[in-house]
This record gives C-alpha cells, structure tokens and sequence, in this order.
C-alpha cells in the first residue's frame, strides 16, 4: 500500500466510502464520501494525542483483543500515517488538542462528498471471518475459544501479545490446543460452500509456526477433509504431521469449560479408528477455523453498480469458467475475493487479470455492443411504470411520452418485456414477427 501511495499517477481515497455510481462504460460517476478524522493533513501520527487521551475502545485490527485510545493510528503501517478520532468513544477533553504541535485537531471537521469521473471499476471487496453465534463449540462463551484472525493478530510480532502465544483468559501459554476446521462453512444450516481450502492451509501454517516457536506444544487438528490442494501444499500438511501435529477425522459433539481452569473438555470420536464412540479431551486452547464470508457493505456496493451475487452471497461473474474476470456490466470487474473464496496467490492472479482486462478495454477508442436491446412503442405505452420499476439496470426512465430506453445502460434481459402489461415492449432480434418466420419455415413443404 505505501508502494501505491508513492506512484504517480494512483490517488488514494483511505477512510472512505463509495456512496454512489452512475453512467456507464468509459463515463462512471462516482460519489465518494470521506470520512471525517477530525485531524487535519498536517498530522505526522507521532502518536503524543493517544499518549494523553483517558478514553479507551476495543481495537478492531486486533480483533479486539486488546484496547486502543478513541484518538488513534489504525495500524503501524497505515497509508496514510496519521490519527483520527472515533467520536462514539471520545469524551470531549480536548486534551490531545493542547498536546499537539501541528494544531491538527479540528472537532469541527465534516465529512466530504468528493466527485470522481473514471472510465471502469474494478470490485474487490474483500472478505469477513464468519462469526460464529455465541455459544456454537463455546464462541463467546468461553474466553478460551478463538477464531483463526484473533490468533494470526496473536502470533503476529506487531500484535497485542507482541507474538508471544497465550491464552485469553489469563496470560499463560497454552500447550494443549485443539483447531476446529470448517466452522460455518460446508454446513446446511450456516454457509454450504468451502472456502476454498484456505482454512485447511491458515491451520497447517499455524500449528507448524506454533510447533517452531514451542516445540512441547501437543497440537491437535479436528477435521472433516484437509484439503491441501494446490502447488507444494500436500508436502506442507506431510510435513506438518512429521513434527508431531496430529489431525483427527471427526465431528466435535460437545465443547464445555472447566470453570475454575477455564481449560475447554471437548468430545472427540476418530472416525476413522475408534470405535468404541466419543471421548473426552482436555484442552487449554481451542482455535476455530472460520469460514470465508462476503465483507460487510456488499449488498450495498451490489445495488449501486447493478451487480448480481450467486447463492453463497459474492459477485457473480460473467460466466463461472470461460470468464470469471467481467461482470454483465460493460467496464466494470471483478478482483480477488469479492467473486468468492480463494487464496492469497489465486486473489493475486485473478488481480492482475482484472487490470489486463480494464487495461485492453480502455486502451481503446470505441467500445461496441450488441443492439440485443428493448424498444418500447411509445403509441401502445400505458405510462404504468412498472418497466421502469423492474428494469435491473436503471436503463428505463418514465417520460411524458411514454418509457424510454438508454441503450447503453440495457443488457437486453427481457424483465420489462415480461412486465409490460401493454406488450407495448420487444426486444431487437427477438419480435415475434421473427419467430414466426422462423417456425414457418421449418414447417414449409418442402
């Protein structure tokens, strides 16, 4: 990111939000707002505001595991390196506002509505770790079951334990630890699909950087399949279980706690060797794998590009295996995870795929498109609406004379066909008058 923020040419809109699109291929209007920091530009985040401020939050890019000051730095190594101040947290001291030499505290500041003109977008949204409900194998119960982020933030060198491995409840190193696969996901009752056998590598990455780091540790993986698939990942998982790693092909049934050592009992049956049922397992720590989910803000982003999303709730590409790069809007693509699960290097190959297609698309003068478009005649116009109301692109607009078609912004689907009550609507290469043309001639004598 420092990278980007450093080439010319590249503008960076951090702490903002994309409120609006409008236009189409080679003429989008986009609306963006950023957010108010309540800290000017001058800000160099040195960081003598957060020293003086008394309030305190939970930390998100720590998973909230540990706290930070309602003034802040995202990060260490935010682009760009400056503070702002969550105002839902801030008590009004002003404190940080007589310790800074830059006067770059401004609680007066309002967001911004800024106005972008661009010729194509490219969607890449991100994902969310799926949180599990309180209570499901002790989330949120018990403070000694975690996800796999709040681990990769605790073994993280730059994290709230600064790397070290402990356990929530109370600061002690955990040698007994179980990981949990495929929580939400492959399961009919939260999210179906898998998310790609990231979760699988997250956990064969993770056991064996805690086995280098401590090696009397006594790991156990719980799973349904590993699924390691994937340029040297089986030599990774063969290697894992060489250190010592033991993975059990099971279904965790019960997930409780010792109340007075906050260790967590868990009942384990090997499916593939016990067969005398389920037995019970101590542990000091216990990691759940959770699934990939579509980031918060996506149905909104979908609306406002037009955008479909398939059953597991991610963009929907132009076709699953022949072009998974487009969307159905002219101009607009789809990058990394936001088409749905995958890993870091699939994210990076189909990131530069998204900028190759942009890149032939805009580097030339002209761009054409099939007339398969809807043509209303305005003498049989009821003037109801209802096309303009159905049309999933926006492309019908109700005028005085009746509805009219942006050509551009139609994709030809036929949903105002089907709505117009008056069949006042047809769609170029598909009137009927064709049609029957086309059945009189398969049924002419010969």
């Amino acid at each position: 990111m420092l990278e980007a923020a450093r080439t010319p040419g590249i503008n960076i809109h951090t702490y903002s939000e994309v409120e609006d699109v409008k236009g189409f291929v080679g003429n989008f209007d986009v609306k963006i707002r950023k957010k108010a920091r309540y800290v000017k530009q001058d800000c160099n985040g040195c960081g003598s505001c957060s020293e003086v401020c008394p309030a305190y939050a939970y930390d998100e890019f720590n998973e909230g595991l540990n706290a930070r000051k309602a003034i802040y730095v995202s990060f260490a190594q935010a682009v760009p390196s400056m503070a702002q101040i969550d105002m839902d947290k801030c008590i009004k001291c002003e404190l940080c506002k007589g310790v800074c030499e830059l006067n770059a505290i401004d609680f007066d500041q309002k967001d911004e509505i800024k106005s972008v003109k661009v010729g194509s977008i490219a969607v890449a949204t991100g994902w969310d770790e799926y949180t599990p409900e309180d209570g499901y194998l002790g989330y949120g119960v018990y403070p000694n079951v975690i996800t796999q982020m709040q681990l990769e933030r605790i073994l993280a060198p730059n994290g709230p334990t600064v790397g070290h491995l402990v356990r929530p409840s109370d600061g002690k190193r955990p040698k007994k630890i179980l990981f949990i696969q495929c929580v939400g996901s492959r399961d009919l009752k939260r999210n179906t699909y898998c998310s790609a056998g990231v979760c699988c590598m997250i956990s064969i990455k993770n056991t064996k950087l805690i086995k280098q780091h401590y090696p009397d540790s006594d790991i156990t993986v719980a799973y349904m399949d590993m699924r390691s698939s994937g340029k040297d990942y089986e030599e990774y998982f063969t290697a894992s279980r060489k250190e010592g790693i033991k993975y059990v092909r099971t279904n965790i049934s019960t997930v409780e706690e010792d109340p007075e050592t906050h260790d967590i009992k868990v009942n384990i049956q090997n499916t593939l060797r016990d067969s005398l049922g389920p037995r019970e397992m101590t542990f000091d720590m216990v990691v759940l794998s959770a699934a990939m989910v579509p980031a918060k803000g996506v149905e909104a982003v979908g609306k406002m590009l037009k955008l479909e999303t398939s059953q597991d709730g991610f963009f929907k590409e132009f076709h699953s295996r022949l072009n998974p790069i487009d969307t159905k809007i002219p101009g607009i693509v789809l990058a990394g995870v936001s088409q749905g699960p995958k890993s870091i290097s699939e994210s990076i190959a189909q990131g530069r795929a998204a900028a190759s297609s942009l890149a032939r698309l805009m580097g030339k003068d002209k761009y054409r498109i099939l007339l398969i478009r809807a043509t209303v005649d305005k003498d049989r116009c009821a003037k109801c609406g209802l096309c303009e109301l159905n049309c999933p692109y926006s492309a019908i607009s109700l005028r005085a004379d009746g509805a009219e078609v942006n050509e551009i912004l139609c994709r030809g689907c036929g949903s105002c066909l089907a709505n117009c009550p008056s069949e006042a609507i047809t769609l170029r290469y598909y009137r009927e008058p064709q049609y029957e043309k086309q059945i009189d001639a398969i049924l002419e004598e010969v």
